[in-house]
C-alpha cells in the first residue's frame, strides 16, 4: 500500500533562506480522542487527555512555527492524516512513517533536505523560541544536541549531519529512565551539548504542575527559562 502523500518540504525554503537553513520538526499526532496522551486519559479520562493534547499542539506550533530563524515541518502520524484538518495548518507536512520512536526520528533525519535540524514534540509546554534557537546555535559547535527531561528521557534530539547523518537512535530503550544515556552512548565519540531540563506532560501529576502553560501561546516571563 502507498505512502500517503502530504505537503513536502523538500526544496521548500522560506524567503532569502538556502537549502540548508535549519529546520525544526515537529512530531505531531492526530488529536483523536483514545490515540493521544494514553497515560494521561488513565488519570483524568481521554476527552480530557485528547482536549490538552489539542491545546498543547495549537500552543507550540503557533509559538515556535513562525519564528523566521528556522523553516518548521509538522512530522504526523498516522501518515494518512497528513490531509486532515484537525492540525495546525501553513506549515508543510511529513508522515512520521512506521516502526518505534527511534525508527521514526531516523527517518526524520533521513528525509529532511539541508542543513541541521531540530526534532521536538508537542508535549513540553514550557517550551520557547529561545531553547530552539539555543539548540541550533550549539548545532553550530557540535555534532548533535539534547534536552534532557527528568525522567531520563529528553525533550529536544537535534543533529548537525555534516560530515555524516549519524544513528543515534538504534537499541534506545524508549519510555524509560535510560533513554537519555542509551542515545548518549550511540552518540560516543561525537560533540554533544546539552540544553536546559524541561518537563512534559505525561500524567495528572505533571498536568497540575504545568497546566498554567497550557493554552498560552506567549508564556509569562517567569517561566522563560533557558
Amino acid at each position: 500500500m502507498a505512502t500517503p502523500s502530504c505537503r513536502s518540504p523538500r526544496g521548500q525554503t522560506s524567503k532569502g533562506k538556502s537549502a540548508f537553513a535549519p529546520r525544526l520538526v515537529i512530531m505531531v499526532k492526530e488529536p483523536v480522542a483514545g490515540r493521544v496522551k494514553t497515560r494521561l486519559a488513565r488519570d483524568t479520562g481521554c476527552v480530557r487527555a485528547t482536549a490538552v493534547y489539542r491545546a498543547m499542539m495549537r500552543d507550540v506550533a503557533a509559538r515556535l512555527g513562525c519564528d523566521r530563524r528556522w523553516d518548521t515541518i509538522l512530522a504526523v502520524s498516522p501518515d494518512i492524516a497528513c490531509a486532515r484538518t484537525m492540525l495546525p495548518k501553513s506549515f508543510p507536512t511529513i508522515p512520521q512513517g512506521r516502526g518505534d520512536l527511534g525508527q521514526r526520528l531516523q527517518s526524520i533525519f533521513t528525509r529532511v533536505p539541508g542543513g541541521p535540524v531540530v526534532v521536538i514534540g508537542t508535549d513540553i509546554p514550557g517550551i520557547t523560541p529561545q531553547h530552539i534557537a539555543d539548540a541550533f546555535g550549539a548545532l553550530g559547535s557540535h555534532d548533535a544536541v539534547l534536552g534532557p527531561s527528568p525522567d531520563g528521557g529528553y525533550w529536544l534530539v537535534g543533529l548537525a549531519r555534516r560530515p555524516r547523518l549519524v544513528s543515534a537512535f538504534d537499541r534506545v530503550r524508549w519510555s524509560s529512565a535510560h533513554a537519555l544515556s542509551d542515545t548518549v552512548a550511540n552518540l560516543e565519540g561525537l560533540r554533544v551539548a546539552r540544553l536546559s531540563q524541561l518537563s512534559d506532560v505525561d500524567d495528572a501529576s505533571n498536568l497540575q504542575c504545568l497546566a498554567p502553560l497550557i493554552g498560552r501561546r506567549v508564556l509569562p516571563v517567569s517561566s522563560r527559562k533557558s
